[in-house]
């Protein structure tokens, strides 16, 4: 019965991590953390994005146990708690980019992904 009742909690543990992990922006700050910490000023560079918004995101974030931060006088270094995960993230980033290949979508930019109304990547091989 334990064995069951951990399986659950695992499952449960699971699904809060992708819960978290299914935000772009989010997803973004984890390939901006893959080469060490960096702190939300930084942050908002890179992404181009109003601090408010990536604040959000980090609170977000370190809330769930996927960041940890660091205070060096004024600033704070944000880094990857795990940085294991990012396995797990380049698996599914390659399991994407094939199926954007077998789709004969991968001549797209990337970078306009969904920003013009596209209807997104559809796993299954079937369309939207």
């Amino acid at each position: 019965m334990a064995l069951k009742r951990n399986a659950k909690l695992l499952y449960e543990l699971h699904a809060q991590v992708c819960s978290v992990l299914s935000n772009a922006k989010r997803l973004e700050i984890i390939d901006l953390l893959r080469d060490g910490e960096r702190t939300a000023g930084e942050l908002c560079r890179k992404m181009g994005l109003p601090k408010a918004n990536v604040s959000q995101q980090l609170s977000i974030m370190r809330g769930k146990g996927i960041l940890l931060a660091r205070r060096e006088g004024r600033r704070i270094f944000y880094r990857l708690s795990q940085p294991r995960m990012l396995r797990a993230y380049d698996l599914l980033r390659e399991v994407l980019l094939e199926k954007l290949e077998t789709q004969g979508t991968i001549a797209r930019s990337l970078h306009g992904i969904g920003a013009h109304g596209d209807k997104g990547i559809d796993l299954r091989g079937e369309g939207r």
